[in-house]
């Protein structure tokens, strides 16, 4: 007869919420939540599918509680709001088809390369996101459009690393500056996570009350980690974001 520890769900709940309340604080300043939480969800027990479906349930609300702070403080430019918005939700329905066709078996190592090139360009362009360079050109406010679809395609078909990378797209082409960048993905990225979580709701498999405590947790989260940012200055959000993709990138090609 197997024996039962009450317990052990206590004690797993715990360091689920833990865990996603610690990684919510840091991650809105960084992104790449999900290379994180997910990992964590499946190593306890939790099924791959509903892993993916529930930790997106709890990331629309991390994106939310993190946007309110900027909101108030009036961080976010919201002419550019609209197009963004629709770009993503575009991508996002693209993304999410093309899943259906093609293996994901190879993007955590294209997620390595990328997030790689973003130190890279980082480095390169030291004082890119420190301080305010004024309106981009046609071109690059072209790209910043552009690179928002493509990597909204890319978050609806595999979301980790999406929102570092559109942030970085983000200081880099519409040269915002960091905070600038981290407020705007994150009211972005709010549209993207909650149409996958309809579709996921769709497909019946969030489990709705870890959903619920986790969404909780990470809504707090957010709200502290949009706080924080709120008092770094952009240098020092900078360095944050840039150490964090050097280790989220061996991290992933060690995966």
């Amino acid at each position: 007869m197997q024996s039962h520890n009450p317990i052990l769900p206590s004690i797993q709940l715990l360091t689920l919420i833990a865990a996603f309340l610690v990684t919510s604080i840091i991650s809105v300043i960084t992104g790449s939540t999900s290379l994180i939480t997910v990992p964590v969800m499946l190593q306890t027990g939790i099924e791959p599918r509903t892993a993916l479906a529930t930790n997106m349930m709890a990331l629309t609300f991390m994106s939310i509680g993190a946007t309110l702070p900027f909101l108030k403080q009036k961080t976010i430019n919201l002419s550019r709001l609209p197009l963004l918005i629709l770009l993503t939700l575009v991508g996002s329905g693209l993304g999410a088809a093309l899943l259906l066709f093609v293996p994901s078996k190879v993007l955590p190592q294209l997620v390595s390369v990328f997030m790689i090139a973003i130190v890279i360009f980082s480095l390169l362009n030291h004082r890119a996101g420190v301080i305010s360079k004024g309106h981009p050109s046609k071109i690059k406010k072209f790209m910043g459009y552009v690179a928002t679809l493509i990597l909204g395609i890319y978050g609806g078909f595999f979301s980790g690393g999406y929102v570092t990378m559109l942030t970085a797209a983000y200081v880099g082409l519409f040269q915002m500056t960091y905070v600038e960048a981290i407020a705007t993905t994150k009211l972005v990225n709010i549209f993207s996570s909650l149409f996958a979580t309809c579709l996921f709701t769709l497909s019946g498999i969030i489990d709705y009350p870890l959903g619920i405590v986790l969404s909780i947790t990470m809504f707090v989260g957010g709200i502290i980690g949009s706080k924080i940012a709120l008092k770094l200055n952009n240098l020092w959000l900078r360095r944050i974001f840039l150490v964090t993709v050097i280790i989220l990138a061996i991290k992933t090609m060690m995966a």
